[in-house]
């Protein structure tokens, strides 16, 4: 089977020291990597690793937080990776080569950690996280420096396409023998080259929409919350007409509007799932993601979900209850 390479999980230790022994874990993991929590006094966080031969995936679920390398911290390094950070929830914001890239749902992105950079997790978080060995990329002729911190995956092709290897890896990994994990992550390595020679052979350039569409993005995740968050307020705060909003969303086929009622919906249902969270009702949670008025939030998430709120957080409860032997 494949090797279970680490875990950390907060829960594991008191309160008081879930932030030190958080910090401690970023270290020893990846290697001199400096955390930050904008100043909470609170933390919870759990990462769990496997191997697909020398490729290490983790998923990683979080509180906000940001994580930092600084030249002395890159001189201590002792291994070269390119690092992957692709979010199940949340967004990440990577700043590296005087350049940044917001990465959502569906995108990923890939940055050098043999060079300066940092993350930004601004709201809680669950990412996949996955490191090739830098030396399998850099020696297939590839000017690394000009292709990161820049969005992938969202146009779709190959990228998507690595997106998709690297999630199904994680799930298939733990019941894959060594020899399968090890051709597995070749294969992850082939898709994540194809994807970056697909993006130099676009001229490593990001249309103005594409940038838009990603500051939209960007501004969404931090934003979800508030109740007055829509397209006119995004318009505003973002300083474009709402006709530029929406050639943004023009290749989406819900548009602007959908993909933030999309988001809500989403932070809803990652809430009914977290058993730490019984306790609040369904309309405060519906409040907590911006939701204004129960009712429509009721028929945005049976329509999107297939099942009422009520439904969805029932069903939860008795796979809960059932526990691992269920059938």
């Amino acid at each position: 089977m494949a090797q279970l390479a680490n875990t950390m999980n907060t829960d594991d230790v008191s309160a008081r020291d879930r932030i030190p022994y958080w910090s401690d874990w970023i270290d020893r993991l990846f290697q001199g990597l400096r955390s930050d929590l904008y100043g909470d006094t609170r933390f919870d966080g759990r990462m769990d690793s496997l191997h697909a031969g020398d490729l290490i995936l983790t998923r990683l679920e979080a509180d906000r937080h940001r994580v930092m390398r600084s030249a002395s911290d890159v001189r201590a390094s002792e291994t070269g990776y390119l690092k992957i950070v692709a979010p199940f929830l949340g967004c990440a914001g990577v700043e590296q080569q005087g350049r940044e890239a917001w990465v959502t749902p569906g995108q990923w992105c890939i940055y050098d950690t043999t060079d300066t950079y940092a993350v930004s997790n601004p709201t809680r978080v669950e990412h996949l996280i996955v490191m090739v060995p830098k030396a399998q990329l850099a020696e297939r002729g590839l000017a690394i420096g000009e292709l990161m911190a820049r969005p992938l995956g969202s146009q779709g092709g190959m990228a998507r396409v690595a997106l998709e290897t690297m999630r199904s890896a994680w799930r298939e990994l733990p019941a894959m023998t060594a020899d399968g994990a090890r051709a597995l992550g070749d294969m992850i390595t082939q898709c994540v080259h194809l994807s970056l020679l697909d993006l130099a052979g676009r001229g490593t350039a990001i249309t103005q929409r594409e940038a838009l569409r990603e500051r939209i993005k960007q501004h969404v995740a931090r934003h979800l919350a508030d109740p007055s968050l829509t397209v006119e307020q995004i318009a505003r705060a973002l300083g474009v007409s709402r006709r530029q909003l929406y050639n943004a969303f023009g290749d989406e086929a819900d548009g602007v509007a959908g993909y933030l009622m999309a988001r809500r919906v989403e932070a809803c249902r990652a809430a009914f799932d977290d058993p730490r969270l019984m306790h609040r009702s369904i309309t405060e949670i519906a409040l907590a993601s911006g939701f204004a008025n129960a009712a429509h939030f009721s028929r945005l998430f049976r329509a999107r979900t297939g099942q009422t709120p009520s439904e969805y957080r029932r069903a939860g409860l008795r796979l809960a209850a059932a526990g691992p032997n269920r059938p």
